[in-house]
């Protein structure tokens, strides 16, 4: 019995992305099919190289071309190409070549926002993605000292833009390279709006697939200047579990609603601390609290952070957790944060724009 293209086709339209919800074909996943008598050869593009879903749809592709009459042997290339919000830049005019911008915000400091941007945005670097992180976060710019670029500067190439430095494989970009260490800012509204334009619109942050900006906490100019200015794919908040933190959460989501940015989630860092000598688990700061605002306002709940002397250490050495102690549970949280989020921006972009038509070949 011969195997016709249609045929792989329609196996792989029963397979569905469970992140998307929809199946390969449609979403335009399944390219370059090539048939040779009994055999086929075939690419599965995915939406991010941090895929959440990758081992349950590579066991589904397989099953599905397994149960193809007459084929004896499969060869599937695995890929993957970021999409962007409405199909192409999310960063619109402003940042042509940055596919989705993600904010990381808080409703309060002291929550570990910084961390959890700086171990996202590597993370993510680690999978393949092009990513860049901007410190946006003028009052207290921690990028620097957690990306171990501190002692550095940015160049100009042309005296009128900067290239970000690069650490960890991502492009980075702070305030604090530009000001002295002990310098305060004290800037309004306006002064704010003008040096984080000039942050986002001078730097050359060249083609990316996902730009993290580090927002400051709370509710203030930086966060609705940014709304103004580019389409974020979403926001993603960070929280400790502790009744005063939530209580900050619930006015931070407030904001983005009002702003129109979407929340793709809550992290709750700092969840609960386990013991190295006996692993018995304390909750700190309590437990359970960020799942159960993901619950109250209806949105994902992306993951827990436990609190650990290697995550603070990790931070004040300049080299993330994910690189320094890649194998340990905290930066495996970590890395099931970044995949979680990359699934939920695949999603949001899927949202956006219609699904392409996959034409065999």
């Amino acid at each position: 019995m011969s195997v016709s293209q249609a045929d792989v086709m329609t196996a792989m339209s029963k397979v569905i992305d469970p992140e998307l919800h929809v199946d390969l074909v449609k979403a335009g996943m399944v390219k370059d099919v090539r048939v040779t008598g009994d055999t086929v050869k075939l690419k599965i593009e995915l939406t991010t190289p941090a895929c959440p879903m990758k081992g349950k749809i590579q066991a589904d592709a397989e099953a599905a071309l397994k149960a193809v009459p007459g084929l004896k042997s499969f060869d599937i290339e695995w890929g993957a190409q970021v999409r962007g919000v409405a199909g192409g830049s999310g960063g619109g005019a402003l940042l042509p070549g940055v596919k989705n911008i993600l904010l990381v915000g808080a409703g309060k400091g002291g929550v570990g926002k910084s961390t959890v941007a700086v171990n996202l945005a590597t993370s993510l670097a680690q999978h393949g993605a092009k990513v860049g992180l901007l410190d946006a976060d003028f009052y207290g710019p921690s990028v620097p000292l957690m990306t171990g670029t501190a002692d550095k500067r940015p160049v100009s190439p042309n005296g009128k833009t900067l290239d970000p430095l690069i650490a960890h494989g991502m492009k980075v970009m702070s305030i604090g390279f530009l000001v002295e260490a002990d310098q305060a800012l004290i800037w309004r509204g306006p002064m704010l709006h003008g040096a984080l334009m000039q942050l986002v619109r001078d730097v050359n942050w060249g083609e990316l697939d996902y730009l993290i900006l580090d927002l400051p906490p709370g509710t203030g100019d930086v966060a609705l200047t940014l709304s103004q200015s580019v389409r974020a794919a979403g926001a993603v908040l960070v929280t400790t579990p502790q009744d005063v933190a939530l209580a900050d959460v619930v006015r931070a989501k407030q904001m983005f609603d009002k702003v129109h940015i979407p929340v793709l989630g809550i992290v709750e860092n700092m969840s609960q601390f386990i013991c190295p000598h006996c692993s018995k688990s304390t909750p700190i700061f309590n437990h359970g609290g960020g799942r159960k605002a993901a619950e109250m306002f209806g949105i994902p709940f992306l993951g827990e952070i436990p609190l650990d002397l290697k995550v603070r250490e990790a931070g004040d050495l300049g080299v993330p957790v994910v690189v320094g102690h890649k194998d340990s549970p905290e930066a495996q949280a970590f890395q099931d944060v970044a995949r979680a989020i990359a699934g939920r921006v695949s999603a949001q972009s899927m949202k956006s724009v219609p699904l392409p038509v996959m034409q065999a070949r």
